[in-house]
């Protein structure tokens, strides 16, 4: 599972500046960077001219800062940090989009026996991946920084809209779920205003809609693992959602083998087997929710967990190089150049 506030997704996404397209009018293309939720977002919106195209990179900004407010657990005053800061007081009632966001979470820990979990939040940090690390930390010691963690203690009252964290102590957090949440809602409100296209790209969790003003698709581009500077793969993408995890970022070496940052939350070591996970699907919330668990669960016991999912296609890249795809990818330009 990813345990930063951002994903350790990069993707990159090429376009034009400025096309007129095929029936005859002039379409602007504007895009902007700006820091959200604790990671980066690009936010792309192609309109029929450049006042239209900003005033909604200005809506984006304004509606991603507002799920910010209500869902950042480093935010003291956001419902989700009075939640945490309740822990084993009493429940916190929030509003109904907070309560059915950790809903769903919930669902992901529980398909996944807790190998995605979002009270992962309350980890002790015992693994350092900052070049400090000199020998690994004990199993003592990692028994005790997963105590307060575990969605069973997460009480969800439907009726009165609450959550209560049962031990002091535990805390949520959506982290990435989180941004992928943002994109999707971000669409839709842009299909709702009429913006037939554009990029919402939240650390690497994307929403991606309609197509550039050449009337081609947005080509999106998926990191190399094994050569961060470099893409594995460019694919055309007209319409959906591609979320990236990776291990490949931060890592430790010890006699020889290598532990990611990417820690399970069930048992407090890093999760090996897997160095990268892409999802492709109609959600970023839910591609968000099934590349991290993907990570977690490793190939066979991921692949088994997409079945699941009909809707939602993946490659896997395994720590030995190889490419793996789901039995439903349907991508069919795909080639991966590692």
């Amino acid at each position: 599972m990813k345990f930063t506030a951002k994903p350790t997704t990069t993707l990159f996404f090429l376009f034009a500046f400025l096309m007129v397209s095929k029936i005859g009018y002039t379409q602007v293309l504007r895009k902007r960077t700006t820091m959200l939720m604790g990671g980066r977002f690009d936010i792309t919106i192609v309109a029929k001219d450049s006042l239209t195209a900003e005033q909604n990179i200005d809506e984006v900004i304004a509606e991603i800062s507002r799920i910010e407010y209500l869902i950042s657990d480093w935010k003291p005053t956001s419902q989700v940090s009075q939640v945490n800061q309740n822990a084993g007081i009493r429940p916190v009632k929030v509003d109904k989009e907070v309560f059915d966001l950790t809903k769903r979470a919930i669902r992901f820990s529980e398909i996944t026996n807790g190998g995605f979990d979002i009270s992962f939040a309350a980890m002790d940090r015992i693994w350092k991946f900052d070049g400090s690390m000199t020998e690994m930390p004990s199993a003592e010691a990692i028994k005790k920084s997963v105590e307060k963690v575990g969605y069973k203690n997460i009480i969800l009252d439907s009726v009165n809209s609450t959550i209560f964290l049962k031990l002091k102590g535990m805390k949520i957090g959506f982290g990435a779920l989180g941004e992928g949440y943002a994109t999707n809602k971000c669409q839709e409100m842009m299909l709702a205003k009429g913006i037939n296209a554009g990029i919402v790209n939240g650390t690497g969790d994307m929403s991606t809609w309609g197509k550039q003003p050449n009337g081609k698709p947005w080509n999106i581009g998926i990191t190399n693992p094994f050569h961060p500077e470099k893409l594995l793969a460019v694919i055309p993408l007209s319409k959906g959602a591609v979320t990236t995890s990776g291990s490949y970022e931060k890592f430790v070496v010890f006699d020889g083998k290598r532990y990611s940052h990417i820690i399970n939350p069930a048992t407090g070591y890093p999760v090996t087997g897997l160095c990268s996970v892409t999802v492709f699907g109609p959600n970023a919330e839910t591609s968000n929710g099934l590349s991290t668990s993907l990570m977690v669960l490793g190939k066979t016991a991921g692949l088994l967990l997409l079945e699941r999912f009909p809707d939602y296609s993946c490659i896997m890249i395994t720590d030995n190089g190889k490419v793996v795809k789901s039995k439903n990818f349907s991508i069919k330009k795909f080639n991966a150049k590692l």
